[in-house]
């Protein structure tokens, strides 16, 4: 009970945490909204966050949700993203209005989509060309992030060679569907993984390297040790784990550092 009040606490700090460095003033400037879209002719809405005082044009940071879809933890990660001065823009893969209120209904709704990779591929092309359209955004700098079933559907665009220069996935899966391989990646590869995820073991994080080394990927995983799946979310208070959340954040800056310049 201790630990998970504990987890609670760190979960309620860390904006201000990942926010250190930065001045009120650069905070205050940042400008938040839904972005409808569509795509044959069905609607999907995402998220867009972008802070004024860096510049006019800054390179973009796509985030693509979880199985619960695009929520206010995905909105409240875009602004964390803007806040360090990052164009952020979160897709949305399920349609306008379909939020799984529970497990079963988010399962139906990745199901569908690990089913059918040709959907998958195409919404994330849509989001990521809307993305790429919202004003201010620099589309020739790109890095795609992920988180659980986000973090799956970003190592799908990385196989899909998509042209995007960096990717990263948190706590996310790693199959590799038949017919499919990374020998058309184009960008670096990013894993943040838990060394006890129950939902991807180490095995699956084995295979995955074997898989980026045979097709010479360029990639880094940093992985932290007896943590659990979904460590990042706050409302897991199971399974947050504020210390792999707050260390993966800064290895994620790093990364958009490195990538973005």
């Amino acid at each position: 009970m201790i630990r998970k009040l504990l987890l609670v606490m760190l979960a309620a700090v860390m904006t201000t945490l990942v926010a250190v460095g930065l001045s009120s003033e650069a905070k205050a400037n940042i400008v938040a909204e839904p972005v409808v879209y569509n795509l044959d002719g069905k609607p999907f809405e995402g998220y867009f966050a972008f802070n004024q005082n860096f510049g006019e044009t800054q390179p973009l940071v796509l985030l693509i949700h979880d199985r619960d879809g695009l929520g206010e933890y995905e909105k409240r990660r875009t602004q964390m993203l803007a806040e360090q001065g990052y164009a952020a823009f979160a897709v949305d893969l399920f349609g306008q209005g379909v939020r799984p209120a529970n497990p079963d209904e988010a399962r139906a709704q990745t199901s569908t989509l690990y089913g059918d990779r040709a959907t998958l591929r195409a919404r994330l092309m849509a989001g990521l060309a809307q993305a790429q359209a919202q004003a201010g955004v620099d589309s020739s700098q790109v890095v795609a992030i992920g988180y659980c079933f986000g973090g799956a559907a970003v190592l799908e665009m990385a196989r899909a060679g998509m042209d995007v220069d960096g990717f990263v996935s948190f706590h996310g899966s790693f199959d590799t569907p038949e017919g499919q391989d990374y020998s058309q990646t184009q960008g670096r590869i990013l894993i943040l993984h838990g060394s006890d995820d129950s939902a991807a073991p180490m095995a699956d994080v084995a295979q995955l390297a074997t898989e980026l080394d045979a097709a010479e990927v360029d990639f880094d995983m940093e992985i932290y040790g007896g943590v659990d799946h979904a460590f990042t979310i706050w409302s897991d208070a199971d399974r947050y784990d504020g210390i792999a959340d707050r260390r993966s954040w800064q290895t994620l800056m790093t990364f958009l550092g490195d990538v973005l310049g």
